[in-house]
């Protein structure tokens, strides 16, 4: 989804790139020492991370990468020489300093006697700027399709960065989740298994990496990523995830650390500094004097187990039932979802763009903000729940009893930690930031929310972008 910012206007274009993902031709898989493309993200004004992979069985290489501002690399701006090996899974991670705001830079790779595809990338502009273009992705499930979106943002003139939301991996084996649609469709995951160990994580990166709508992208356009749960596992939380069973698959800390350390061999992203923690990846960026953009990380530095419906079943059976729920249990002001010092960050850089006085105050969000409670469906539809009246185990009888007790849908999303959402909000609110645009993914679903606060306040708005292949839940 790309989304234009304007000075003059609030939304001047929502276009919808084209999601053909469940069908396409049979592709063959790249070939030669950069298989996996090449790479930019993590913009400032003055420097961008470059990357890519050395495809080919060696065990240490010398790679040479080179900056210019034409296409021919006649004007070169910057050049080095590094060594990647086994211990980063044959990886190449620099970042180039010395740039120019808001300019746009060819680069490329050269190694085991191969130049690599040239890519594009861009800085982040200082000043005065008019308008800006952000394509928005979330939720590439290999299995489930084509990345023929991606392809469609690289051909995007409109497009400046590309922000990806999360769920850019997928953790399911064939048996999972999308895995009967990938083998009617040729694309089954890689390695066959649900992944858990370092090595099950660079493999599957590497089988993403590998298609053709995500090479196109990735050269195309600078990224801006966060993560959201699947690049781990599903429904993680401080202490484990849903997804993951230690009897059967170890210890939660051992896979998560596999799992990001592969994302931070395998993307174009900035190593933590020293001393810090990989599982704190929160940025700001700066688009001239026109906007602002603060990502979050909602998954490893702060998040309380998720509440589960089946877990409270009494709460769907009476309006008192579904009061004591939502108060006692929903509403406990000690859930969290974001880590302490992410509320701080937050709100000092909210606070700087309230100074600067920039029109656009935007979060790179995991997951649906907005209040999403299900509308009251007794009467509405008429037999929707006549032949199912156990609301803890019939899909229908239970979507009726949230409409009628006013609950909500979702409870991995913000509904379920109401009280860290009013926490964000008190701390936008205390810094003059009511006027949020909230850029989100993991629903699969396109959305256009009114935020507002406990007290009914105005804070923003949300808009939430589908899936690049997941489908969403109401899709017919």
């Amino acid at each position: 989804m790309p989304v234009r910012l304007d000075r003059r206007e609030l939304l001047s274009g929502l276009a919808v790139a084209p999601l053909l993902g469940r069908s396409g031709p049979a592709r063959a898989a790249p070939s030669g020492a950069f298989a996996h493309g090449v790479a930019s993200g993590d913009p400032a004004a003055d420097s961008v991370v470059l990357w890519t992979r050395v495809s080919v069985p060696v065990l240490r290489v010398d790679v040479r990468w080179e900056v210019a501002d034409r296409e021919d690399f006649s004007r070169p701006v910057a050049a080095g020489t590094l060594v990647t090996g086994p211990d980063r899974d044959h990886t190449v991670k620099v970042v180039v300093a010395g740039l120019e705001p808001g300019r746009r830079y060819c680069y490329r790779f050269h190694a085991a006697g191969e130049t690599s595809p040239t890519g594009w990338t861009r800085t982040l502009p200082r000043g005065r700027l008019e308008s800006l273009g952000i394509a928005l992705a979330s939720c590439s499930n290999h299995p489930f399709g084509f990345f023929n979106a991606y392809a469609a943002i690289a051909e995007d003139p409109e497009v400046a960065f590309v922000l990806h939301l999360g769920d850019y991996i997928y953790e399911y084996g064939p048996d999972g989740y999308g895995g009967r649609v990938g083998a009617g469709i040729g694309r089954v995951p890689s390695p066959p298994h649900e992944i858990v160990s370092l090595a099950d994580y660079r493999r599957r990166h590497a089988q993403y990496k590998a298609d053709a709508g995500s090479r196109a992208m990735h050269a195309a356009h600078p990224l801006i990523a966060i993560w959201d749960d699947h690049e781990s596992a599903n429904n993680p939380w401080m202490g484990g995830a849903e997804n993951h069973q230690p009897d059967t698959e170890g210890d939660w800390h051992d896979r998560r650390a596999a799992s990001l350390q592969a994302y931070y061999e395998w993307m174009p992203i900035r190593e933590p500094g020293p001393g810090g923690s990989p599982a704190a990846y929160w940025r700001h960026f700066e688009f001239g004097d026109l906007a602002s953009l603060v990502t979050l990380e909602t998954r490893h530095t702060g998040r309380s187990r998720q509440i589960e419906y089946d877990d409270h079943p009494a709460a769907l059976t009476s309006a008192a039932a579904a009061a004591a729920f939502r108060r006692e249990v929903l509403g406990a002001p000690d859930r969290a979802m974001l880590a302490p010092e992410l509320e701080t960050f937050v709100a000092a850089s909210l606070a700087d763009s309230v100074r600067a006085g920039r029109p656009w105050r935007l979060l790179g969000n995991q997951i649906p903000m907005a209040r999403v409670h299900v509308p009251p469906l007794d009467g509405e539809l008429p037999g929707w729940s006549a032949d199912a009246s156990d609301p803890t185990s019939d899909h229908r009888a239970r979507l009726a009893a949230l409409g009628r007790f006013d609950l909500p849908i979702y409870l991995d999303t913000w509904d379920g930690y109401p009280a860290a959402r009013e926490r964000l909000y008190a701390r936008c609110r205390e810094v003059g930031a009511t006027d949020l645009l909230v850029l989100t993914g993991d629903s699969h679903s396109f959305w256009t929310n009114a935020l507002r606060d406990g007290a009914g306040r105005p804070m923003g708005l949300e808009i939430g972008t589908a899936g690049i292949t997941s489908p969403g839940d109401f899709e017919a």
